[in-house]
């Protein structure tokens, strides 16, 4: 019986890899297809490994965490609500002696919601939104095209609109403004317009107009003047 090979038995998988049908056998195909893949809500769960449980400290050295905890030896840094970073021995430290300048709007901010021309072109061909009618932020919401309206509506420009509309809107980009007359719609702005100050603020912006500023030559010309002898 020399020369001849003993037969090795082969798993079904490894057989399906090598007749170039990875992951298969025989029936499994049809299996696979009949059967009604569907996620449940029990099935849900993170990866294994994505949740650990907190390490306990202090309960014995064989564990490498114990006596100190981690914190090292005695001292200020071994106790509990030590603020040592921001010290600096005494004197003054940075963030108290750079300056404070500036504020936060947050308290009365205003937040708008934005709408692209392609989303409302989208509503438009799906019938939510009536093309002839002023389309504004209660149409909008009415539609289901935004949940809530907030404090305005900015109409963005990207994507196509082919209809023509008339669009209230609190505020608009100049692109968006464009397409929509291009269409032969139109767009009302609510936003009140930014009145311009009679004089220019600022040392800068009247720099900049000649504005209160005088020129050396024109200085020196008058310090001169100022201080010739009466003839």
């Amino acid at each position: 019986m020399a020369g001849l090979v003993p037969a090795i038995p082969v798993d079904w998988h490894i057989r399906a890899l090598l007749s170039g049908m990875p992951g298969t056998r025989p029936g499994m195909t049809s299996e696979i297809e009949t059967k009604d893949c569907v996620m449940k809500l029990n099935e849900i769960a993170d990866k294994p490994g994505a949740r650990k449980n907190r390490f306990r400290i202090g309960r014995g050295i064989g564990s490498g965490k114990g006596k100190t905890g981690g914190r090292g030896g005695k001292g200020q840094t071994a106790r509990s609500g030590v603020r040592i970073k921001g010290f600096e021995g005494g004197q003054m430290p940075l963030h108290r002696r750079l300056p404070k300048r500036g504020f936060r709007n947050t308290a009365f901010q205003q937040k708008f919601n934005e709408i692209n021309l392609g989303s409302l072109q989208t509503a438009i061909d799906a019938g939510r939104i009536d093309p002839k009618a002023t389309i504004d932020a209660e149409a909008l919401v009415k539609a289901g095209v935004m949940r809530r309206a907030k404090a305005g509506i900015r109409l963005l420009g990207k994507g196509e609109l082919k209809a023509k509309v008339n669009i209230v809107v609190f505020g608009a980009s100049k692109s968006a403004q464009a397409a929509v007359e291009k269409a032969g719609g139109s767009v009302k702005i609510l936003a009140p317009k930014k009145e311009e100050p009679a004089e220019p603020r600022g040392k800068n912006a009247r720099a900049a107009l000649g504005i209160g500023v005088k020129k050396k030559g024109a200085a020196k010309a008058a310090e001169g003047a100022a201080e010739a002898p009466e003839a």
